[in-house]
């Protein structure tokens, strides 16, 4: 497990890191990796891990299993070394949906009753946008089993964010005191982490600083972040939790569940930059946080791959539901899996036999593009979208090829059938916006990087050619 459970990598300086045998390239996730690893790699039916702030959810996402974290309080944590009580759980992890709600019943201590039919499905849409996966391919499957199996009134779509916003009151406050404008559920995460902070420094901070620990990099600067906390926003904080937990579950009441990714993207390749991992682990919690700060149960399930790799749909449930939830997932989990492989099939039919050739062209086309023969990587970017071309990736480089000739127009309608085709793609807002500032449209410009932004918060280019742009438009 990552070093004091303060991780959601997977990665121990000591131990070495486990391999994630659905994607050995990439990291397990943690903390609880260990536990993940050993079902993924079907070692055992079902483990146990400690979810804090998704010590759980994170590894059976990345390692294509099933996770459970529990309602808060609902399993006994006696016996468990304390991370942060106000979020602390014990959960279990499976590949069989029927072992992880026996598990589940267990540790619950569940007495029968009758299976209860989930009366709603809310998409929190906006979650989905913070995935840089396409919603298709991330969510798709889904809503189409939930349609099968409930029908379609049992679906409906929320932005989540704007509902924390308003029933959220006090994170205005938050927002006025640490002087930031970021939204409500980077807000919701970062109130999260202020409270995490303080009661890891209660509980470690003797041990910390009497034993002086040899830890790794990533663990050592989040020691010492929670080292130096301090108490005086903690009524504030506690007041945001409070309203959080009321607003979370008064949303999800009458047997409703939230859907929404377990993580915002694929899991970083093993070696990744530091700074690249914690980027990911602040828009991981975004996602993580919500669970977290309203106390309620979580369930994450594969959804298919991307570029070979597992990805993860959760479904959450009012707290004290849990019984509720992992029916529901029961029912649900079997038509998941059919139609992702539906959808696997169906891609592979319509790439099998285009499928290389326009690889191979745009093979040919980053080659030409390499050695500054623009209009001959065009024309190989263009054989690409001819064969396939229902692929943005294409239409990215096709882009690059033409800003590089000037080609501005033809550059921005390229990036435009790019978002057409994947809405979360940050090369084409980075290359529409250069088109369009190259062209004077300012105002348009600034919408595309500010866009570029939203998904990718630590993006220079995006953030340089803001600081440009500010000067056009207001000098």
């Amino acid at each position: 497990m990552d070093e004091l459970a303060y991780s959601i990598i997977g990665d121990n300086k000591h131990y070495g890191t486990p391999v994630n045998p659905a994607a050995p390239t990439r990291v397990p996730g943690g903390s609880s990796s260990g536990s993940g690893v050993a079902v993924a790699a079907d070692l055992v039916d079902f483990s146990l891990g400690t979810d804090t702030a998704g010590s759980v959810r994170v590894p059976a996402a990345f390692c294509g299993i099933l996770g459970f974290r529990p309602s808060h309080g609902a399993v006994p944590v006696i016996g468990v070394i304390p991370m942060a009580q106000s979020f602390d759980t014990v959960g279990c992890f499976a590949k069989d949906p029927t072992i992880l709600r026996q598990v589940g019943h267990i540790l619950l201590q569940l007495s029968y009753t009758d299976v209860r039919k989930p009366q709603r499905f809310l998409i929190a849409d906006d979650c989905f946008e913070l995935s840089l996966i396409p919603n298709e391919a991330s969510v798709g499957a889904v809503i189409r089993s939930i349609q099968k199996l409930f029908g379609r009134k049992a679906l409906q779509h929320i932005n989540l964010g704007d509902y924390v916003a308003s029933a959220v009151p006090s994170l205005k406050v938050l927002q006025k005191e640490i002087g930031s404008d970021m939204g409500a559920i980077s807000l919701l995460r970062t109130a999260m982490q202020m409270i995490q902070r303080w009661e890891f420094k209660v509980n470690h901070e003797g041990w910390l600083t009497t034993a002086n620990p040899n830890l790794g990099p990533a663990t050592a600067a989040r020691t010492k972040a929670a080292l130096e906390t301090t108490s005086h926003l903690l009524p504030l904080l506690q007041r945001i939790k409070d309203e959080a937990r009321y607003a979370i579950n008064d949303l999800l009441k009458d047997d409703m569940l939230l859907v929404l990714p377990t993580v915002p993207d694929i899991p970083p390749k093993l070696n990744t930059k530091p700074e690249s991992l914690e980027e990911f682990r602040n828009r991981a919690m975004d996602l993580i946080c919500i669970a977290g700060m309203s106390g309620c149960c979580q369930v994450t399930m594969p959804a298919g791959e991307h570029d070979d790799v597992p990805m993860a749909v959760s479904l959450l449930a009012r707290q004290g539901s849990d019984r509720f939830l992992l029916d529901t997932l029961l029912a649900l989990y079997a038509t998941v899996q059919v139609e992702d492989k539906a959808d696997a099939n169906q891609r592979a039919s319509l790439s099998n036999g285009h499928f290389d050739a326009a690889e191979l062209a745009k093979e040919k086309g980053n080659a030409a593009f390499k050695r500054n023969d623009f209009k001959n990587a065009i024309s190989h970017y263009t054989d690409a979208i001819r064969i396939r071309g229902n692929n943005p990736t294409y239409y990215n480089n096709r882009a690059m090829a033409y800003l590089q000739l000037r080609s501005y127009s033809e550059a921005e309608a390229d990036c435009t059938k790019a978002l057409i085709l994947d809405k979360n793609s940050v090369k084409a807002y980075l290359r529409r916006g250069t088109a369009r500032e190259s062209m004077g449209y300012y105002n348009e410009a600034d919408e595309d990087f500010r866009q570029a932004l939203v998904y990718e918060p630590s993006n220079k280019t995006a953030s340089e050619a803001l600081s440009r742009l500010k000067k056009l438009l207001y000098n």
